[in-house]
């Protein structure tokens, strides 16, 4: 298993926070997305907020390629739909080299390997 941390701003505006959570809750995100994250090698992704900032956890397959899942994304009208909407909500936090909304993040710790 692989296991990968993005990090995305939201626009800050107590509105569009409260419509962004609405679209993550149970039932409201598009089944087309969350077939498309499943088939990818994606087994686990949790989307945590506080104030303006996500948090993103992403467990994989090891087989999961980061780069192929951007390509597919790319060529999945549907996958761009959801980004297009999304993007009313979400901005590109100042730090983003590439210009992407969500940010790998490096880790800089893991209990497992402090034994």
């Amino acid at each position: 298993m692989k296991r990968y941390c993005f990090t995305c701003d939201l626009e800050n505006d107590p509105e569009l926070i409260a419509k962004y959570k609405e679209y993550h809750k149970k039932g409201n995100v598009w089944n087309e997305i969350l077939e498309s994250i499943r088939t990818s090698g994606i087994s686990g992704m949790q989307i945590y907020l506080i104030e303006t900032r996500l948090f993103m956890i992403m467990d994989t397959s090891d087989e999961f390629n980061l780069e192929n899942k951007e390509v597919k994304d790319a060529n999945n009208e549907i996958v761009q739909s959801w980004e297009r909407l999304m993007g009313k909500f979400q901005k590109i936090p100042e730090f983003s080299k590439y210009g992407k909304k969500w940010v790998l993040m490096d880790k800089i710790f893991d209990l497992t390997e402090n034994k």
